[in-house]
């Protein structure tokens, strides 16, 4: 979808060689580790962000990195740690942290889509993270989905049997197109 937008893109190996979480254990596992060590997870993050700028069809000075869910922390992890970037956007990502931004460091424009009804993502999460972005004087925005859960943008969420896990069609297009609205606007810049 990104490609066919015009841009280049990049998936990233976070775990690292080419480890996949084939159950939900394995899976909070791998997160695990990389949630307990932000430095660790925006080291890695900023070597895929490297490799991506280092390719000949990409215009290093006009990148941009979205994720979903972790992927989402993960593009908020580069922002938050001062990734020379346009802009990031998360998709129901976690917003909380232990590494937050510094004033000054958010040199990225920032835009979180975010379900108001996520359990995993609680309004106290969103008032803190909105916090540390005003602190931070990074240019940021939120936008809370109503009627919307975790994982809206995965059509086959409610097959994982979680009850915070829903798409929601109406949310995922909406955010794509605020995502695409953000690029046409921090790209331009």
């Amino acid at each position: 979808m990104l490609t066919g937008l015009g841009y280049v893109a990049f998936a990233a190996d976070l775990y690292g060689d080419r480890t996949i979480a084939t159950n939900q254990e394995k899976m909070g596992k791998l997160l695990g580790e990389l949630r307990s060590d932000p430095i660790k997870l925006r080291a890695r993050a900023q070597a895929a962000l490297s490799t991506l700028a280092a390719q000949p069809q990409v215009d290093a000075k006009r990148l941009g990195a979205i994720g979903f869910c972790f992927g989402g922390a993960t593009v908020l992890a580069l922002a938050r740690g001062g990734a020379d970037m346009a802009g990031v956007v998360s998709f129901h990502g976690a917003l909380e942290t232990t590494a937050p931004a510094q004033p000054g460091a958010v040199k990225a424009s920032v835009l979180v889509c975010n379900g108001a009804d996520d359990p995993l993502i609680p309004p106290p999460h969103v008032v803190a993270f909105e916090e540390e972005m005003r602190k931070a004087g990074a240019d940021w925005q939120v936008i809370n989905y109503g009627g919307t859960l975790h994982s809206f943008t995965n059509p086959e969420a409610e097959a994982a049997g979680m009850a915070a896990l829903r798409y929601n069609k109406q949310t995922d297009q909406r955010s794509w197109a605020a995502m695409t609205s953000f690029f046409a606007e921090v790209f331009a810049r």
